[in-house]
């Protein structure tokens, strides 16, 4: 079956900025997220699909190599079209192409130059998935910044960094997780990632002496997990806050009295004020979100009430419903 252009996988046009891959990755992701679809095969290739067009086009490098030879950019039969510039400017040569681990494999880059031959075996080749649960392998992305290094003879630089993207549920990213992270190629490791209780959209774990290993020695680089995060059906967040609305009966709006919320804690019961007026805000101190610094701070949770009026009333109801209005007219 033929492979989908990337940008028709995002649903976005080709002239779409930063920002727009991102908000329809992010969309999408949500949509066919393997947490919130266990068990559909459907949902699962969907968002395999997604993540390896956004691994292509959220990366400048990548994107210009897609936009100019397409999915032949990634073929091993087109390393030499795809670095022409680079071999015409250094006098150097390559082989081999990208291959983002769709299929568990990957290819390999040979080098050829003065004293370094085939110095990039395999530097390229690792594909690296996320491994869920439920067995799911989402495809990550890879890095390829300083993989040309300055060092006397080094070839590339002494300590390489793995850049990588991992997407989580909103309650996973709030109470934290383990997640584990199979490397294919030469690396060829399993690596366990705590994600921290608290952690927030767009921030990184960073998993040192874990990235590329060092020349000469020198110690291996890092790898940079990047999170993201799943949006929750009817709770936001704003830092270490949460957001939230909560019913309550026109009565207890009406005569005061107490309601029960719920929190990420579990439930508390609060005090409601006569004449509450819907749209009020409730604050309950430190039921937000956990800090990544210090477990023993919280955000707070922040209620928006709604008065909750009934449907259908009695007769009988409705009778005293007239006479409070008549009362209240005198």
């Amino acid at each position: 079956m033929a492979k989908k252009d990337y940008y028709e996988v995002l649903g976005i046009s080709r002239g779409a900025d930063e920002k727009e891959i991102k908000r329809a990755y992010r969309k999408l992701a949500k949509k066919y997220h393997p947490d919130t679809n266990p068990g559909n095969q459907y949902a699962e290739q969907q968002f395999k699909e997604i993540t390896e067009a956004y691994n292509v086009l959220s990366d400048p490098e990548k994107k210009k190599l897609y936009d100019q030879y397409g999915f032949a950019a990634f073929d091993e039969n087109m390393g030499a079209a795809s670095n022409q510039n680079y071999n015409n400017n250094n006098n150097r040569s390559w082989s081999g192409g990208f291959d983002f681990g769709n299929n568990g494999h990957y290819q390999e880059f040979h080098y050829s130059g003065s004293g370094m031959d085939d110095i990039f075996d395999d530097l390229f080749g690792n594909a690296f998935h996320g491994s869920y649960g439920n067995g799911f392998q989402q495809g990550f992305q890879q890095n390829f910044n300083g993989s040309f290094g300055h060092g006397s003879g080094s070839g590339y630089s002494k300590n390489l960094d793995i850049e990588s993207e991992i997407t989580i549920s909103f309650d996973e990213a709030v109470y934290g997780c383990d997640k584990t992270i199979r490397f294919d190629g030469s690396l060829g490791q399993t690596l366990k990632v705590h994600i921290p209780a608290g952690i927030d959209e767009g921030q990184s774990v960073r998993l040192r002496g874990k990235g590329y290993p060092g020349n000469g020695g020198m110690p291996a680089g890092d790898l940079l997990l990047k999170v993201h995060i799943t949006e929750k059906q009817g709770i936001s967040r704003k830092g270490l806050d949460v957001y939230t609305t909560e019913n309550i009966p026109y009565t207890t709006a009406v005569l005061g009295g107490k309601a029960v919320f719920h929190t990420l804690y579990g439930n508390v019961e609060c005090k409601i004020a006569p004449g509450t007026q819907s749209g009020s805000k409730i604050r309950l101190k430190n039921k937000g979100i956990t800090s990544m610094k210090n477990s023993s701070v919280h955000g707070d949770a922040y209620v928006t009430v709604q008065i909750q009026v009934p449907k259908n009333v009695s007769a009988a109801e409705a009778e005293k419903l007239r006479e409070l209005e008549r009362m209240r007219k005198v």
